[in-house]
């Protein structure tokens, strides 16, 4: 993908963030995919992260994968970018890491590495994989999901990361 292909594809994720909807038979689908618990780590995360989880979720479905493991880690794969006391990444931060990642991954280091104040965003973000890895242990979900979400975390191939990488870059 070329720079300017990817910058309109940034700003069309953004504009779709901003007025992400979740839909009924989508609420319906996730009261039947998820455990009660499992439904209470999806629904602390903000709507444009619940948006995204379920976007990833459809792009397996439509892939033809029907693992129900596979599709519980897709719609918990970023429960982590909450922290304990509920506080998420905004919205307007999501730009800022992947610019720095991008482009200056030393800066982004050094703010992950203060991850204090203004910079406590990109701390939480850093490590957000690890700690839906935690949550979704944490609530019971079957170890499995568990195994698919820390092998993804740990970036360990296998053909189930892969799905759900893939799923998840296309989104």
């Amino acid at each position: 993908m070329s720079s300017r292909q990817q910058w309109f594809y940034r700003v069309r994720q953004f504009i779709s963030a901003l007025v992400a909807i979740i839909h009924l038979e989508e609420r319906v689908l996730l009261v039947r995919v998820l455990s009660d618990p499992q439904l209470l780590l999806f629904e602390r995360m903000p709507r444009f992260v619940q948006r995204h989880s379920l976007d990833v979720y459809h792009t397996l479905v439509r892939a033809g994968h029907t693992n129900p493991y596979l599709l519980q880690a897709a719609l918990l794969h970023d429960c982590g970018k909450v922290d304990e006391e509920g506080r998420a990444i905004p919205l307007l931060y999501y730009g800022l890491i992947v610019v720095m990642q991008h482009y200056a991954p030393g800066l982004y280091e050094r703010a992950v590495c203060d991850g204090r104040g203004l910079l406590y965003p990109f701390a939480l973000h850093a490590c957000h994989e690890r700690r839906s890895v935690a949550y979704a242990e944490s609530v019971g979900s079957h170890p499995e999901v568990v195994q698919i979400l820390r092998d993804y975390a740990e970036r360990r191939t296998t053909p189930l990361t892969n799905a759900l990488r893939a799923a998840d870059d296309a989104n």
